[in-house]
């Protein structure tokens, strides 16, 4: 184990090599402080997530698809039968942000599998980072950024489909009626539901990723010949919730918007 992790006194502390793991490389101080580690690995799976679909645009054939061309083709169809399902509105955007949910959520999640030593020693080591986290839906902040972009998505498609007026008319007068009395409890229920939305999306995929990079930490704890039984089947399990959570939420904000452009 390296001494990066090791307490004061250069003897190994499990306290100390948790607490370290869940550090991040941060700028700045309260309100104005930016996780950097977040913000680089996301723009940087981001990036890659749209190279390789520039890529596969660009070799797209109308004769015999290569495998990368199978396989793009083959998820775009997946998300588009997906939004089709749950939005009976126009998915000329839907769609796409969909598809972008989806395949960058899964790219922050599957950074999860990688060994929790691999990037904060190879930082350290080359750059001198004393703190470094690879799995942006681990951090709440991550999670949090993208539900607030459905919330603001969510008050767009509710005054397109609805219009200022239908907007306005079932806030005021959703779910008890339209008696001015019940007007009061009319809004504060449904800013309840509306704030619930975003936080809801935010924490089931920043608390399923936690936990499981805290037991990927734990596991690393062990002797390294021991670490492979438990952290294999961890990670067996954990590659069926890298994609059930990007699905979850895919599937959540599509709901979410279908939910807000429709009246009720």
């Amino acid at each position: 184990m390296s001494l990066l992790f090791a307490a004061g006194d250069g003897e190994f502390s499990p306290t100390g090599y948790v607490t370290h793991h869940l550090e991040h490389l941060k700028v700045g101080e309260g309100l104005w402080m930016v996780h950097v580690d977040t913000l680089f690995f996301s723009v940087l799976l981001g990036l890659g997530f749209v190279f390789v679909f520039w890529l596969a645009a660009r070799r797209a054939t109308a004769g015999v698809p290569g495998r990368l061309q199978n396989f793009v083709e083959m998820l775009v169809d997946f998300v588009d039968n997906a939004v089709k399902d749950s939005f009976h509105g126009p998915r000329q955007f839907v769609a796409p942000l969909a598809l972008t949910i989806f395949v960058w959520v899964f790219l922050w999640n599957l950074m999860d599998l990688i060994p929790v030593d691999y990037f904060p020693l190879l930082a350290y080591h080359v750059f001198g980072l004393e703190y470094l986290r690879i799995v942006p839906s681990a951090d709440v902040n991550g999670p949090f950024a993208l539900s607030l972009s459905v919330l603001a998505l969510i008050l767009i498609y509710s005054v397109k489909g609805k219009g200022w007026g239908g907007f306005g008319s079932e806030l005021l007068f959703h779910p008890f009626g339209k008696a001015f009395y019940l007007w009061p409890a009319n809004i504060l229920l449904n800013l309840i539901e509306l704030i619930a939305k975003p936080v809801s999306l935010a924490m089931r995929l920043f608390g399923n990723l936690y936990a499981a990079e805290l037991i990927f930490i734990l596991i690393a704890m062990l002797p390294w010949w021991l670490q492979f039984i438990p952290g294999g089947a961890w990670a067996v399990f954990h590659i069926l919730v890298v994609p059930l959570q990007a699905f979850i939420f895919m599937t959540l904000t599509i709901v979410y918007l279908s939910l807000a452009y429709e009246e009720h």
